[in-house]
């Protein structure tokens, strides 16, 4: 084997050897799911709030294992036969935009945990937020908000969470921290 085909067999074991160990992205990377599995044995979506409930009643209604549907990789609880029938039909009418994440958060590079509790209905499209403070501050600008969160999406949906909550290299504060985030800010 000549010097040229041993160092050509080298760089091909390590391109395979670097696919091989890179992570896919997981429904747990693009969807905001309860930590542990489903006897499905996937994550549980809306902290196991009936989201055709949420979406169209704005109420929350604690889901049933036995209404349980699986979209995308995520587990549905439902309140009702009904209501899960209903979400088969059209699961994007029903499910939270951002993957059930805060849209606040999203807005801001980030992935933080959507809670059904904190909701909102903006042209048909369900968002949920992390608390009262992030829901008030979304309330505030919410046009703004929304078209930060859609575009930062794009960037962020496959990001694992870790990765976006890594600490800032170096110490001081992170840019996000120093800027304004929202165009119309004053």
């Amino acid at each position: 084997m000549s010097k040229f085909s041993r160092h050509s067999s080298s760089i091909v074991f390590a391109i395979l050897l670097a696919a091989a160990s890179a992570s896919p992205a997981l429904a747990e990377d693009e969807y905001n799911v309860s930590k542990g599995y489903t006897l499905d044995g996937v994550g549980l979506g809306v902290h196991g709030v009936d989201p055709v409930v949420l979406g169209s009643a704005k109420a929350v209604a604690e889901g049933d294992a036995a209404h349980t549907v699986v979209h995308d990789g995520v587990a549905y609880y439902f309140a009702s036969p009904i209501t899960a029938a209903r979400s088969q039909g059209d699961p994007a009418l029903y499910l939270p935009q951002y993957g059930g994440f805060c849209a606040y958060a999203v807005a801001l590079g980030r992935k933080l945990d959507g809670d059904p509790r904190f909701a909102d209905i903006v042209d048909g499209k369900l968002y949920l937020f992390v608390n009262a403070v992030a829901f008030e501050k979304y309330l505030a600008d919410k046009d703004n908000i929304l078209r930060n969160a859609d575009a930062k999406w794009s960037e962020i949906r496959s990001v694992p969470v870790e990765d976006l909550r890594r600490p800032v290299s170096g110490g001081g504060t992170p840019d996000h921290a120093r800027r304004r985030p929202f165009e119309g800010d004053a």
